[in-house]
């Protein structure tokens, strides 16, 4: 017999992309710390519609991504405490926990502006509701700047060749240079791809970000993808919390959670200078190429042959900041990279990145995003709640 307080839970999440993996890894980090749960993961897919291996499971809960109306099926028939993890919401009673759309297409938009982007595009698929939101909000956000959106949506059938010559042709036909958000990883490469066959240079002509920072894929495609990275650990943190309540037989509210994405993941996909002035473009290739080092704005107003009140006037009037703020930006990114992407000690990235003693870039990366060295690392690992406050 095993232990009566031991609560059985399901877990209908796919196994089958990253996304997904890191809300199972945030269930397990609940479970770890808080929880005696015996869980039941099968491996399948997004669109898994076998669920023999539920024949003859009691249990106590379910954590659901319910993504089509078989799955739906499932959750009303085993009629348990279920928390769902998707956006389709075809179950609107159930409690949901939902990476924020609203944020991932304000990020994207912003991140092709700050490159000087002024056209802008979105390559969707119209098989998932949280594809259709985030399409939503980009066009949005893009009409707040009195600009009109461009839009694509894959075939439902998925990664065919007479799709990707379709987004080749549309490609080829936006005006350049043009930012594409697309809306998730594997539609990214599918826009790289489709890219290739256009004869399209990224990212000079079209910039790429997707979402959910799938590392195998964002490093695989040619070149690699930028991404936004969702906090999906969090999401199964919450989602966890959520059920070990409603099993607890407490009241809990219907409808979604909205989290944050953590970060913007830069990757050569959209690494452009998309700006007019030769001169402020040498100069932000300057700053990028020595963001390593402790690079000042006089080195800048050398290379790019101008007095700093000149070269000053050309950032704002372009981008909307000064050579300073800049530096600043590029230097506290490569901070924050190093801080996520690695483990090494504050003095060894300090170090690295040219700053006199690690107490300075400490004081500097506090300011500019109102987080410590230490928060932010513990942040993006998924131990805590957070919203980037520095620009993506």
């Amino acid at each position: 017999m095993g232990d009566p307080a031991t609560r059985h839970v399901a877990l209908l999440i796919e196994t089958s992309n990253a996304y997904a993996r890191a809300l199972l890894t945030g269930v397990r980090r609940y479970v770890e710390a808080r929880a005696g749960w015996s869980m039941y993961l099968g491996e399948h897919s997004r669109h898994e519609t076998d669920f023999s291996w539920f024949d003859g499971w009691r249990g106590d809960g379910v954590l659901a991504r319910i993504e089509n109306p078989e799955t739906a099926e499932l959750v009303r028939r085993l009629d348990l405490p279920t928390v769902d993890l998707s956006a389709a919401r075809l179950i609107p009673a159930l409690p949901g926990v939902e990476t924020n759309d609203d944020t991932i297409a304000r990020w994207a938009v912003e991140h092709f502006e700050q490159r000087g982007l002024r056209h802008f595009a979105f390559c969707g698929d119209e098989r998932f509701a949280w594809s259709l939101k985030r399409g939503a909000w980009f066009a949005e956000h893009v009409r707040q700047r009195g600009l009109t959106a461009y839009e694509f949506q894959l075939m439902p059938s998925g990664r065919r060749a007479t799709d990707r010559a379709r987004l080749a042709e549309w490609l080829h036909g936006l005006p350049k240079p043009v930012g594409v958000l697309a809306c998730y990883d594997i539609a990214g490469q599918e826009v790289l791809e489709a890219c290739t066959i256009a004869d399209l240079r990224v990212p000079d002509e079209v910039a790429v970000v997707g979402v959910d920072n799938d590392e195998l894929i964002g490093t695989l495609t040619s070149p690699p993808l930028s991404s936004i990275e969702p906090d999906a650990v969090r999401m199964g943190q919450l989602a966890a919390q959520i059920l070990d309540e409603m099993m607890d037989g407490r009241p809990v509210e219907p409808g979604l959670r909205l989290i944050d994405p953590t970060r913007i993941v830069t990757r050569q996909s959209s690494d452009i200078l998309a700006v007019d002035d030769p001169l402020v473009v040498r100069a932000l290739r300057f700053i990028r190429d020595n963001a390593d080092r402790n690079v000042k704005v006089e080195a800048v107003l050398r290379e790019a042959g101008l007095s700093r009140r000149a070269l000053d006037h050309r950032f704002e009037r372009l981008l909307g900041r000064s050579v300073h703020a800049e530096i600043l930006r590029v230097r506290m990114g490569r901070v924050a990279e190093l801080l996520s992407s690695t483990d090494w000690t504050l003095q060894r990235i300090a170090d690295r990145l040219g700053f006199s003693h690690s107490e300075y870039m400490s004081v500097a990366f506090k300011k500019y995003t109102g987080k410590s060295p230490g928060a932010y690392r513990r942040s993006v690992k998924g131990s805590t709640e957070w919203q980037e406050i520095g620009s993506p």
